[in-house]
């Protein structure tokens, strides 16, 4: 081969290799166009949470005690996590609305009916949350914001397991609901993994359901050294009550965690029923309830 042919020859290779440079760096900048141009709508703070975290902006945020993030101040209320208005939804002309999934068969009608794209986000465990911003970070272009975030976790994970030691202790979840009383977490639920992750060993483990409801005769044969009241939705009206059925329920005053006085009260916005970006925080207070001396 002369000279002459090898120069065309690395010269097309050359023009092949960036016209291919060219493509990919057009679609990159084609697809972070789209990207800007999504109008998302979260439903619940903890979905709210994840995308500030992963920097997005949203045009529709829900109406909540919860603190949200400042920079969604302005932005308009779709109603509440449990009730959310689809008409207002709707009215933003959202391109996808994120929700937990533990609400779908809840609303989904409604969204399906307003003909509303809907996502809903697992979130019922660290691995869950995990995994969400993983997917959401490299939907979004949020890769190096989501590994930040679960390195995080990751860190807080390796903390909580170098203090646990002796004996497992048994810890009772509960979930108090409004007007309702309460239910009862097992280790499918967010807070029961958190105890799990954290080296406690929960009084009761369903396969597959993470709340199940409370029967005095059941707790009876339990005997929790630890027990978690989760403050759920309203905790100016679940505290009281989680007081009022202790008093007032004999079943508590045989259980060691009450004797010991070891009967904690899980507060937003560290805690919620749902994984959260809290999750550092919270299982490192979890892990000192439950393995206070370490």
């Amino acid at each position: 081969m002369n000279r002459s042919k090898k120069l065309i020859l690395i010269a097309l290779g050359l023009f092949l290799i960036l016209a291919v440079g060219v493509g990919v760096g057009t679609k990159y900048f084609l697809d972070r166009q789209a990207v800007k141009n999504q109008r998302i709508v979260t439903t619940s703070a903890a979905t709210t949470e994840i995308f500030a975290k992963l920097d997005l902006p949203l045009v529709g945020v829900p109406t909540t005690q919860a603190k949200l993030p400042a920079r969604y101040k302005n932005v308009p209320k779709i109603g509440s996590p449990m009730s959310p208005s689809v008409e207002k939804i709707a009215s933003l002309n959202p391109t996808t609305v994120y929700a937990v999934s533990t609400l779908k068969d809840q609303y989904n009608q409604s969204f399906k009916e307003q003909s509303i794209h809907v996502v809903y986000l697992k979130l019922d465990t660290v691995s869950q949350l995990k995994g969400t911003l993983q997917s959401l970070g490299k939907q979004y272009y949020r890769t190096r914001q989501a590994n930040a975030e679960i390195k995080k976790i990751d860190q807080a994970t390796t903390d909580v397991k170098e203090r646990i030691h002796g004996r497992k202790p048994r810890v009772l979840v509960l979930m108090g609901m409004p007007g309702a009383g309460y239910m009862i977490a097992t280790d499918h639920s967010y807070v029961g993994d958190l105890v799990k992750i954290a080296g406690g060993e929960n009084v009761y483990s369903a396969k597959g359901q993470a709340y199940i409801h409370p029967s005095n005769d059941s707790l009876a044969t339990k005997h929790p050294d630890v027990i978690l009241r989760l403050e759920h939705a309203l905790p100016n009206v679940t505290k009281p009550q989680f007081e009022k059925e202790f008093a007032q329920n004999p079943v508590w005053k045989t259980m060691p965690a009450v004797k010991d006085k070891r009967v904690y009260d899980l507060q937003q916005p560290t805690f919620n029923a749902s994984a959260n970006m809290n999750e550092p925080q919270a299982i490192r207070q979890v892990s000192k309830w439950l393995y206070p001396t370490k």
